[in-house]
């Protein structure tokens, strides 16, 4: 189960940059093409927010966890991905065929699920979810994605984590 878990996140988190493709080359979905461009670019990035709303479903599957005891800092993850994904729609807007799109698309699907940097979704951010980075009292650095809103340490402990990797887990929590 973790390593589909882990395929699915990775191509949740790249598939925006075939999403930007087919929006710059105006591509319309055959059955819709009596319809306005519009209508085909929503279905194209309702796409990936659905797979992401999926995973997020399938996230209960995952081993559970919990972190209690002391944090000692936590600091919002939602920025430091930011430049990454700006890069991706640079990336796919300068994409001139189908084919160049193929493999830069397979290339940082390769790399993006083997850097484990997959767990970043900006789409996340639709269902409510952020990312922080917390350090726990061993300094151990962890990667939590949590519908809560962390602005302090007291006090703070999360009793229903699921595991997507030693250092990398999904609240479940309530927000």
């Amino acid at each position: 189960m973790h390593i589909f878990y882990r395929l699915l996140l990775t191509l949740n988190s790249t598939l925006l940059i075939g999403v930007i493709f087919l929006i710059k080359e105006q591509e319309q979905i055959g059955f819709l093409t009596n319809y306005h461009r519009w209508v085909s670019y929503i279905l194209f990035i309702l796409i990936p927010v659905f797979l992401t709303g999926i995973s997020l479903l399938l996230s209960r599957f995952l081993s559970s966890d919990s972190i209690e005891g002391t944090i000692k800092d936590v600091a919002q993850g939602n920025n430091a991905f930011l430049p990454s994904y700006l890069g991706y729609f640079f990336v796919a807007i300068s994409i001139p065929r189908y084919e160049t799109l193929i493999f830069v698309f397979l290339i940082l699907f390769v790399f993006t699920y083997l850097s484990q940097t997959s767990y970043f979704n900006p789409l996340f951010l639709l269902w409510g979810y952020q990312f922080y980075y917390l350090t726990t009292e061993n300094n151990v650095k962890i990667f939590l994605i949590s519908k809560k809103t962390i602005r302090r340490t007291k006090g703070l402990s999360f009793p229903n984590l699921k595991r997507i990797n030693d250092f990398t887990y999904i609240d479940k929590g309530d927000g």
